[in-house]
């Protein structure tokens, strides 16, 4: 993910120069400084010292030493801190780090990878709007960005864009297999699996109409599309997809509070 936000921050105008990346591999570093062309250091306080803004994208279970140690240099520096990390609140967070920091939590999700990213951001009441201006701008380099008044909200984002693209190739990988069962190729089914699912995506978000709409202009009474359709909702999927997003939505508050008690 810290190598999907550096590209898109470079593709969007960002200077190489500008960007300092900590991590404790110097092998990787060194990769990650021959692709980009950014400044590398395996120390996380002389990094943090060149920034005004900090991206913590390191795994939930070690943000707690890695803030920690930054602590005494933020305090100073008083960048604005940004974590990636799912699970931890931005009160935990800025407990590690000292206290009285500007902080945005963000939960992204994979497509940010290939620049198609889906971003849920929630800002403490010490980020400023051109600090807000600031990390929304580097999110939107890699897909959308958008923001949530209510720190809880973001278990739904989880649930909704962080976990949502499983669920997608779930549902491809469904198709594919049904495909093949009738006797059309695997590559075949695959890319035309995929190639529906990128289309549909891409009509839904260039129409003024809802989903609903779309889906009832694909329909024709007595068609193909209907019989298909009235299937799933005398399945039930309707349910059973409100069924996994709570799960996942409880998942993310029970992950956010075991984290908070083993730090």
């Amino acid at each position: 993910m810290a190598s999907a936000i550096i590209g898109g921050m470079l593709d969007n105008g960002y200077k190489a120069g500008d960007i300092w990346v900590s991590a404790p591999d110097d092998g990787h570093l060194q990769a990650i400084r021959k692709r980009f062309g950014v400044s590398v250091t395996t120390d996380n306080r002389y990094c943090t010292q060149q920034a005004n803004m900090v991206v913590l994208a390191v795994k939930p279970q070690v943000m707690a030493d890695v803030c920690r140690d930054i602590a005494p240099v933020v305090q100073n520096t008083r960048p604005l801190m940004v974590s990636i990390a799912a699970g931890l609140t931005a009160d935990t967070l800025d407990e590690w780090l000292g206290g009285g920091l500007p902080l945005v939590r963000v939960m992204p999700n994979t497509p940010s990878l290939v620049g198609k990213g889906a971003a849920g951001l929630f800002a403490n009441k010490h980020v400023k709007d051109d600090q807000k201006a600031m990390v929304q701008s580097v999110f939107e380099s890699i897909g959308s960005a958008l923001w949530v008044d209510d720190e809880n909200l973001l278990h739904g984002v989880t649930a909704l864009s962080g976990s949502g693209p499983a669920y997608f190739f779930l549902m491809l990988e469904a198709l594919e297999a049904a495909a093949t069962d009738a006797g059309i190729e695997p590559a075949t089914a695959r890319e035309l699996a995929i190639q529906t699912m990128a289309g549909a995506a891409e009509m839904a978000a260039r129409s003024e109409h809802d989903p609903a709409q779309l889906k009832r202009n694909v329909m024709s009474p007595g068609g193909t599309t209907e019989q298909a359709v009235n299937t799933f909702e005398e399945g039930g999927l309707r349910e059973l997809v409100k069924k996994a997003y709570q799960a996942a939505f409880k998942r993310s508050e029970v992950m956010a509070s075991e984290l908070a008690g083993k730090q």
